[in-house]
């Protein structure tokens, strides 16, 4: 199977300079070809030092420049920020400078501050990527994008570069909420898990997408890509204060920004469901959540990784990984170690499983004509 690296440019005490946490994970992005990986993702975010990853093509660019064969990924691009003219164009020539190495990855986004900035209503997050990506999809394959819509009025243009190639099978989706999940299967695209909710609804949530997509395309899904952040160690109660000191800050800056506890959100359309996790995290308070998102993710020896990683393949159907090694106040050498680690023991148990084998159609079920 193919495992990609994420990688975060988070600077979330100022401890260091952003200049230094360039230059750490711009090192790891250079060594991630020969140490085995197959693709480098980041996610796109804006303002803060969360993730200071506002343009991800151009950061993609870089890597393609630096390396022959891995893929280019995005976890994701958010569509609403942007004009989608710029995206198709931002695509198409990566594309282009990389040979066919691009993977687009695509979501609404889920930062307040973020749409704020934008001056996006996140009421219309929903509607306007619906407009965005049949459009974006339609130009990638094309060449031209047209489009008449209630956010999205745009004439035809020709877009140039021409698509150097399909992007069909190289375009997910991240979806949280049940709705989001139908609409990626209507999208025609994979569906990327970033997990922020128990497994068991995760497994339902890909059922219904699988089944969806099925109904709508009259074909089986591409098997999900599932994001997980991971630290290892030999020693196992290293392993575990990894766990507990890393991953557990990192799940605190995630609740942060994405301000989880915000119980504002059930009444923006589109958000209701982390309206209804905001009342959750007030009655069960907000260091149990930040524990539940942080045993959401993977830790332990070398074995254990592998065995937790490969239990998910059979479990989901998983088609590939993106692994984040670097996070959180994670010193430079600790994240060093800990990617060096992973793969040297763990990577290589990871390429050896095969995916290549179809899932099981669902039952019962006819394409809608």
């Amino acid at each position: 199977m193919e495992v990609g690296l994420g990688l975060t440019f988070q600077n979330l005490t100022d401890k260091v300079g952003d200049r230094d946490v360039y230059r750490h994970e711009l090192s790891l992005a250079g060594r991630a070809e020969d140490q085995g990986f197959d693709s480098i993702w980041t996610p796109e975010h804006h303002f803060t030092g969360y993730m200071m990853t506002p343009n991800v093509p151009q950061f993609l660019s870089w890597v393609a420049g630096q390396t022959k064969r891995i893929r280019l990924g995005t976890t994701v691009t958010v569509l609403p920020w942007q004009n989608p003219v710029r995206i198709a164009e931002s695509f198409l020539l990566l594309d282009h400078l990389s040979d066919g190495r691009a993977i687009l990855g695509i979501g609404r986004g889920l930062g307040k501050d973020e749409f704020d900035g934008f001056g996006v209503p996140m009421g219309e997050a929903r509607s306007r990527f619906r407009e965005y990506a049949e459009a974006l999809l339609q130009a990638l394959e094309s060449g031209v994008m047209e489009y008449d819509g209630t956010f999205l009025k745009q004439p035809r243009v020709e877009l140039r570069p021409r698509p150097y190639a399909s992007y069909r099978g190289r375009v997910f989706a991240s979806a949280v909420s049940p709705e989001s999940v139908k609409l990626m299967a209507n999208l025609d695209v994979g569906l990327m898990i970033i997990a922020q909710k128990p497994w068991d609804r995760v497994e339902e949530d890909i059922r219904s997408y699988r089944e969806r997509f099925f109904a709508m395309q009259g074909r089986q899904a591409p098997k999900p890509v599932v994001v997980a952040f991971v630290a290892v160690n030999e020693d196992a109660a290293k392993a575990q204060e990894m766990r507990d000191k890393y991953l557990v800050e990192y799940a605190r800056s995630t609740s942060s920004f994405y301000q989880f506890g915000n119980k504002e959100f059930a009444s923006i359309e589109g958000y209701e469901y982390y309206g209804a996790l905001a009342s959750s995290v007030e009655k069960h308070g907000i260091e149990r959540f930040n524990n539940f998102l942080a045993d959401l993710q993977i830790w332990g020896r070398p074995e254990e990784v592998a065995e937790k990683l490969k239990s998910m393949v059979d479990r989901f159907g998983v088609g590939s990984f993106i692994i984040y090694t670097q996070f959180g106040d994670m010193p430079f050498e600790v994240g060093r170690e800990n990617y060096e680690l992973f793969a040297r023991k763990v990577l290589p148990h990871l390429k050896d499983i095969d995916v290549s084998a179809p899932l099981d159609t669902p039952s019962g079920l006819q394409t809608v004509a």
